[in-house]
């Protein structure tokens, strides 16, 4: 099953995916759960997965995409989790993975833009898969963690690398107002059974620049989960952004930085295939 955020008609909603279009569920279930967050956190995504309701059919065409999550509480990304990135940034090898958030606002939708700003000109792209979180926790063992995820979905780690390097620290650079695209959907967990199975190909106007395996990452999901809930609490509709293969724009000779007009491409088969174009910062 997939689910998605929408908006239409100037209110937001949530629905099941159907082909070219979307089931609106939050119609009908928005005075108890408001948002696909509260849908998960509530363990409703079966019961609310049924529209012979009578739930409103919206073609995609008339709807804007929203972030599959757009308020989680908690967004971690793991930095340098694929060996080909980590190698092509001379990182240093660690024995546990490397820890940075998001915020909620600095993240965008399918099909909707990501904003250049106007204080850089070093616009990078990252094709991640994003877990989204079902059922919360602390300290959750690696041999349970796979079943306290919700489901799957691809991520732009879009990366504002000059800010980024200003210390080593990431938080500017990844934070810029709609650099973090999410879409276009959620695929629920029971549809991939092993997400070490899935691949990410990341293509910039048409031209692949990153495809590797989920299998090579350092860090497993399982082993992420465990480290991150470790030290925080996770919760429903969190997000874990799982790390980047190797061939992104900054170590490319000369570098590739992104520019308006430019689309961008994060393909997983069987998640989804999540398309942002590239605009200046008006």
């Amino acid at each position: 099953m997939k689910w998605m955020s929408f908006e239409a008609r100037g209110r937001a909603s949530y629905g099941i995916v159907d082909g070219d279009g979307v089931y609106d569920v939050g119609a009908r279930l928005a005075s108890r759960f408001p948002d696909l967050k509260a849908l998960i956190a509530a363990g409703a995504l079966q019961e609310g997965g049924d529209p012979a309701g009578g739930d409103e059919r919206l073609a995609f065409a008339d709807i804007r995409f929203l972030p599959v999550i757009p308020n989680p509480g908690k967004i971690m990304c793991v930095g340098h989790n694929y060996e080909s990135h980590r190698q092509e940034t001379g990182r240093d090898k660690t024995e546990r993975p490397s820890i940075f958030t998001r915020f909620a606002d600095s993240q965008t939708g399918h099909r909707a833009p990501i904003v250049l700003p106007t204080v850089s000109t070093m616009l990078d792209f990252e094709g991640e898969l994003a877990v989204v979180i079902g059922r919360g926790g602390r300290e959750i063992r690696e041999e349970d963690a796979l079943s306290h995820i919700a489901g799957y979905a691809c991520y732009d780690d879009a990366s504002v690398r000059d800010w980024q390097w200003h210390t080593r620290q990431f938080t500017p650079g990844k934070n810029f107002p709609q650099t973090g695209g999410f879409g276009p959907w959620l695929v629920t967990a029971d549809e991939i059974a092993d997400p070490s199975a899935l691949s990410v190909t990341t293509r910039v106007n048409g031209e692949v620049v990153q495809s590797q395996p989920t299998a090579d990452m350092i860090f497993s999901i399982p082993a992420i989960i465990a480290y991150v809930s470790a030290f925080t609490p996770l919760s429903p509709g969190d997000v874990i952004v799982t790390g980047t293969p190797g061939g992104v724009g900054a170590k490319r000779q000369p570098p590739r930085w992104l520019a308006a007009g430019d689309v961008v491409e994060v393909d997983i088969p069987g998640v989804g295939l999540l398309v942002n174009h590239v605009q200046a910062e008006a």
